[in-house]
């Protein structure tokens, strides 16, 4: 019996307890969501550790950099192209078709790199090929999966839906090279390319045991094909979900570092490679922090007021990282912006889920890969061009004040962003 006594513990201490570290109620919830998640979580991190074989591969057919570069492009001009196509898929067939199909495809691409590394058929060019279909179905599955999950969990699990699934993201691109780098030292190219395919297993058994996942269109869109305009169309007339998009843009193209990193290395902190490597290792980690530490979250309801913070403070610490001479605390500027990104991702892929209508879902997450996938290029190439022409710290810094003040008058522009409510949620 509940003790009355005054000065007793209420009993529902716990359930007023803040929660800190990640909610993990949807893996309890949802027996669908968790076969998702852990698929995903597995064939995440074998994608990583076959992306760094092959380019390791590359390197060994040609010796060149460039042609180890040219990797990178082959894989994002399809990931672009097809990102919006693939949502507006998405958004006409069954999803759980179409990814189990995306999924099955991903898998035999592996095993066709595994057969022509144990054939010994080293071709650079059938390398470039198998990369840029292994975007195309990922530009494919990406919209499909994403958009199963409003359909899988309640609104008030989806923050923590995606907190999980930043972990997903950032714990497979931390461990998949490190352990893709291990596996083809010790046992070849083909031990690498066969892990991954037998890992993408998981996720095609997740696939196979969900429900369908038809569109909920409504009558007069089932008279025709979901069109990739339609979807652009829509988020012309939704400032909300526009804003989404234009935050992230400040922070990945305006501060984003990373091409400016092996410069800072050498200038800044009188390092090498390895010390290029703890600078990039330091946003990896404080983005995987941001989502283990991810559990307050959920009780955040004003998620355009939360983005615009985040995507400051990303800003605020790129732009003090620019500042810094000493590594231990760029590193720590680092890691917070990483945590301030993940933050960020967190709840601009709830705002999306929640106030898209299902029947938009598979576009917008098309816009949503097109965006996430090119703005960081765009800020490479924008980083780069002015760490030559000024200097490295005009380039963070600078951009990182630019990215404070770009999302603070786009704020003050659509005031509305900000009073946002998961609650009551308007796209």
């Amino acid at each position: 019996m509940p003790d009355d006594t005054p000065g007793s513990a209420p009993t529902d201490t716990p359930r007023r307890r803040i929660r800190i570290l990640a909610d993990l109620t949807p893996l309890r919830t949802s027996a669908d969501y968790r076969r998702l998640w852990i698929g995903n979580t597995v064939s995440w991190t074998g994608q990583a550790m076959t992306a760094l074989a092959i380019s390791l591969q590359v390197y060994e057919i040609t010796g060149s950099s460039f042609s180890v570069g040219l990797v990178g492009l082959f894989s994002l001009v399809p990931l672009v192209v097809f990102g919006l196509y693939g949502g507006a898929i998405a958004d006409t067939v069954d999803r759980r078709k179409l990814g189990l199909y995306a999924s099955t495809g991903m898998c035999l691409l592996s095993f066709a790199l595994a057969a022509a590394a144990i054939t010994e058929r080293h071709s650079v060019w059938f390398l470039y090929a198998i990369v840029a279909l292994q975007a195309l179905c990922q530009a494919i599955i990406s919209p499909a999966r994403t958009s199963m999950i409003p359909r899988l969990l309640p609104p008030e699990q989806l923050p923590a839906a995606n907190a999980l699934g930043s972990m997903t993201t950032t714990s497979g691109m931390m461990a998949g090279p490190m352990l893709g780098g291990l596996v083809v030292g010790v046992w070849g190219f083909q031990a690498a390319y066969l892990i991954d395919a037998l890992a993408f297993t998981a996720a095609l058994y997740a696939m196979w045991r969900l429900p369908s996942m038809k569109p909920d269109r409504s009558e007069d869109s089932r008279k025709r094909r979901a069109s990739v305009l339609d979807g652009l169309r829509f988020l012309a007339t939704r400032p909300n979900l526009r804003m989404t998009f234009f935050s992230d843009l400040c922070a990945m193209v305006l501060a984003h570092p990373r091409a400016v990193l092996p410069a800072v290395a050498v200038v800044w902190f009188h390092g090498d490679a390895t010390t290029t490597g703890l600078l990039v290792g330091a946003l990896a980690v404080g983005a995987l922090l941001g989502g283990v530490f991810s559990g307050w979250l959920g009780r955040v309801h004003r998620h355009g007021l939360a983005i615009v913070l985040a995507v400051v403070g990303w800003g605020g610490f790129i732009a003090a990282f620019g500042l810094t001479r000493q590594l231990w605390l760029g590193m720590l500027c680092l890691a917070l912006a990483g945590a301030s990104d993940t933050i960020s991702m967190v709840f601009r892929s709830t705002m999306l889920q929640a106030a898209t209508p299902d029947e938009m879902r598979g576009r917008l997450q098309g816009v949503f890969i097109v965006v996430v996938a090119g703005g960081p290029r765009l800020g490479d190439f924008l980083a780069g061009s002015v760490a030559d022409l000024t200097s490295p710290t005009v380039a963070i810094t600078g951009g990182g004040l630019a990215c404070m003040a770009a999302v603070g008058l786009l704020a003050l522009k659509w005031r509305r962003f900000l009073r946002y409510d998961a609650r009551a949620p308007q796209p």
